[in-house]
């Protein structure tokens, strides 16, 4: 472990409500990618990072099949659930249930920009409304007694003062939540798609770790723009956690990393084979369940990003695990492709190797 990160592995545990919860590395919510495979596939490269689902809206729901929208695997504690909403009563309801199904933690969306979302007037137009997150908070902390926390930008549109991201945080912080997830970009709500506003306004962590001296009682996490474990260590001197997003779903071996680099885990981190090897049972029990191959493997399709026969595991499921009836021998036909890839590149290796030496050089 980075030793600038032995006090906050301490402080990460500030906010937890009845359940304390280290928030030192979480992995984002990611709207039609953090599904419950994908967590599940995460929590085999990580035991320790928090993991979000993606955002599910109150009226999802309450008229919806509530059942299947908040099913996950016990594997995957500790899990937060986020939710999209405005209204107070239906978030507060939400919130219930998601403790009754074991949830660790809900999560009040502030931070997405699509148009959608404003529609249902919820996401990061809620920013322009730090009373009514107040009041949703407020609804939802007196319903429950796991953690109730907000996820938001540093500002919207025209709010362009470090003293506006303040008048935000203050009455919801008033109402009692004490853990603030902040992407530190503003959102354009109009004339920017949720794509660009991922990348076009400008980064400003400076505000983020202003806000940690400014409100030392408060759980700060940061997220955005965040690509490394290395950059993660630069922010942890200046926050009690960092949240990772796109870059842990594109390159997920970097989880593999965390418990080790991160948490100070004393403990090998597992290997690929290790991984696949225990994806296999859970794959088969959810094809079991008619869940269609594609719906999991569509999660791993970078897991060997930088690894010989990577391009061969990418399209081998990609061509076939869409198909109908396709089953578990697709996976494993693309570990075996990948596989022996590795093989035959350490068997050139180790011939190169000989050669040079025999050489004499």
């Amino acid at each position: 472990m980075h030793p600038v990160c032995i006090i906050t592995v301490f402080q990460c545990f500030l906010g937890g409500g009845i359940n304390k919860i280290n928030r030192l590395f979480s992995v984002a919510p990611m709207l039609d990618w953090s599904d419950r495979h994908c967590r599940y596939f995460w929590r085999l490269l990580t035991k320790e990072a928090l993991l979000y689902t993606e955002m599910i809206t109150t009226g999802a729901l309450i008229h919806g099949d509530r059942k299947r929208f908040l099913e996950f695997s016990p594997e995957e504690h500790p899990v937060a659930l986020q939710l999209g909403g405005s209204d107070p009563a239906d978030l507060a309801r939400c919130a219930r249930w998601a403790q009754e199904r074991g949830y660790d933690e809900v999560n009040l969306n502030c931070g997405c920009p699509s148009d959608r979302v404003q529609s249902g007037m919820f996401g990061a137009c809620l920013m322009a409304h730090p009373q009514r997150v107040a009041d949703c908070t407020k609804a939802m902390l007196d319903v429950c007694d796991i953690p109730v926390t907000v996820k938001h930008r540093i500002g919207i549109d025209d709010m362009e003062s470090y003293e506006q991201l303040i008048d935000f945080i203050e009455p919801i912080a008033q109402a009692g939540c004490t853990v603030f997830i902040v992407h530190a970009r503003k959102a354009w709500l109009q004339g920017l798609s949720p794509k660009e506003n991922r990348e076009i306004p400008p980064l400003n962590y400076p505000w983020v770790y202003r806000l940690k001296l400014d409100f030392p009682h408060l759980t700060i996490v940061i997220n955005g723009g965040i690509h490394s474990l290395s950059e993660c260590n630069t922010h942890l001197p200046r926050v009690d956690g960092v949240m990772v997003g796109r870059q842990a779903y594109q390159d997920p071996w970097m989880l593999a990393q965390v418990d080790n680099t991160l948490f100070g885990i004393d403990k090998p981190p597992p290997s690929r084979d290790d991984v696949m090897n225990a994806l296999f049972p859970y794959v088969e029990a959810q094809l079991s369940r008619g869940v269609h191959l594609n719906h999991i493997t569509r999660h791993i399709l970078g897991f060997y990003q930088g690894v010989p026969g990577a391009r061969k595991f990418r399209r081998h499921l990609s061509e076939n695990a869409h198909r109908e009836g396709a089953g578990l021998d697709v996976l494993r036909e693309a570990y075996a492709l990948v596989s022996q890839t590795q093989a035959q590149h350490r068997s050139v290796s180790t011939s190169q190797l000989t050669g040079n030496e025999s050489n004499g050089q």
